[in-house]
Formats: C-alpha cells, structure tokens, sequence
C-alpha cells in the first residue's frame, strides 16, 4: 500500500527543545486525532555541516541550535489535504501558530509532501 508523507526539517535552539517537544506532543495528537497514521519527530543526533550541502546547511543552523527533522504518514494525498484542513481549523493549532510563541524560528523551516516511491 502506498502512502503519501509530510516532511519538514526546522532548526530549534537546544535551550527550546522542551518546549519544542511539548508543542510536539500536543501538535501529533492533534494529527493523530483528525487521521494521520503517524506523527514523528527526531532530534538531530550525527548530522554533521557537509561540504556542498548537509541538514545544518539546509536550515542556516545557528550555534547552539540542533536540527529537528520530522515527518507525518497519511495514506494518500487527497488525504493529507483532509485532514490538514481540519487540523488547521482545529482552536487547540490557533496559539501555537503566533509566530511569536513558536520555539524556534520558523522562516528556516522547511517542508514538502512526498509520495512513496519504495515501501517495505
């Protein structure tokens, strides 16, 4: 079965990263709640600045930031789109969206929709 999937990857300061994990929290269940399949967020652990480009690089990483690269599985894009708009809807979403609220900045985050193209 083919599925569909929302990646992003966002620079957050270490000194955030609880905060960063509790928006977390409440952001996947929200996810989970209106129909993602999985909701998952990984702390960058051996992602070192490469030559031509590298996961710091991507996101202009700062000192004493870290990487977070994170992603959302739905069965399709049609999906996606769905349960998005009800996410985005959801009032629990509305105070973690002020980008003054948010635990990292996020004019460097960045995101896509991707369809599966090995699954095993």
């Amino acid at each position: 079965m083919s599925r569909y999937v929302d990646g992003f990857v966002v620079p957050v300061p270490t000194e955030n990263l609880d905060a960063y994990r509790r928006m977390a929290r409440k952001a996947g269940k929200i996810w989970r709640e209106h129909g993602a399949l999985e909701y998952v967020e990984c702390v960058a652990d051996d992602v070192k600045p490469g030559k031509t480009t590298s996961f710091p690089q991507s996101v202009k990483l700062k000192a004493r930031e870290t990487v977070v690269f994170s992603w959302i599985v739905y069965t399709s894009r049609k999906h996606r789109d769905a349960v998005n708009a009800k996410v985005m809807s959801a009032p629990r979403l509305a105070d973690m969206m002020d980008p003054k609220a948010m635990p990292f900045d996020g004019k460097r985050m960045f995101w896509g929709g991707f369809k599966t193209l090995v699954e095993l």
